[in-house]
């Protein structure tokens, strides 16, 4: 009995011969006639399956009703791609304009800091939170959530307001944001 871990274990060359005579007893006993593209598989099946791919497309070129029904490639016209042209550019310059009265927040950020909830809780009226920004350091400001400059304080006619002092460039917004 052989392993089945093992299964080439215990059988011989004569099996091998054995079992592929008895393969070739059983095509031949099918009534199966053996032609050039047949023999041409057994020894090449690349050669078989280009040629039987070239038969192919002999019948299909000799029958004109196969080829009427695929489709022909025809290339794009202008109604499936516009051409670029100046009116593009103020098409965008319109859709620009299309933008400006939608309303964003924008936020001022002093400092920011951890609290526990113990630490909450006991905050009252007068009670001193200290922010991790330091006294005269630029002041985030944030659009919708995002930073995207620093600026001072400066009082306006007894208003607060933020002088912009520098615009983050999209490189330096994810390495504040990552702080």
């Amino acid at each position: 009995m052989t392993d089945p871990k093992k299964p080439d274990q215990g059988i011989s060359e004569d099996d091998w011969a054995a079992a592929m005579s008895e393969q070739d007893t059983l095509a031949g006993s099918t009534g199966a006639e053996s032609t050039a593209a047949e023999s041409a598989a057994d020894e090449d099946p690349w050669a078989a399956a280009m040629a039987e791919q070239e038969a192919a497309e002999e019948s299909a070129s000799d029958e004109p009703a196969a080829s009427a029904q695929a489709p022909t490639p025809r290339p794009a016209s202008d109604d499936v791609f516009r051409p670029l042209s100046a009116s593009v550019d103020a098409g965008q310059t319109r859709d620009l304009e299309m933008i400006m009265d939608i309303p964003v927040k924008l936020t001022v950020e002093l400092g920011r800091t951890r609290l526990t909830i113990k630490q909450l809780l006991e905050l009252a009226q007068g009670s001193v939170i200290e922010l991790e920004g330091l006294a005269g350091e630029p002041m985030d400001i944030l659009i919708n959530g995002y930073l995207i400059a620093q600026g001072e304080v400066v009082v306006i006619e007894d208003k607060y307001g933020i002088r912009v002092t520098e615009i983050i460039t999209p490189s330096e917004r994810i390495h504040k944001l990552n702080r």
